[in-house]
């Protein structure tokens, strides 16, 4: 698990939890129109920020480079 953690720090393991993210929020959207359930809209709206945290670390990491 600490090596899991580890490599999510990474600007690769960033991208990937982000892209993975996406994804799974693409697939919640769906459910959510398609049945209009407000429980398939939340877990949309978790798993956005999650990729929008994710995305954002990934910018930081850019700009400031490793710290």
């Amino acid at each position: 698990m600490q090596q899991l953690a580890k490599w999510h720090q990474r600007k690769l393991g960033l991208l990937t939890f982000a892209a993975i993210e996406l994804i799974i929020a693409y697939g919640f959207a769906s459910l959510s129109i398609d049945r209009g359930n407000p429980w398939w809209y939340l877990l949309t709206l978790v798993f956005l920020v999650g990729t929008l945290g994710n995305l954002l670390r990934l910018i930081n990491k850019f700009i400031h480079g490793k710290k």
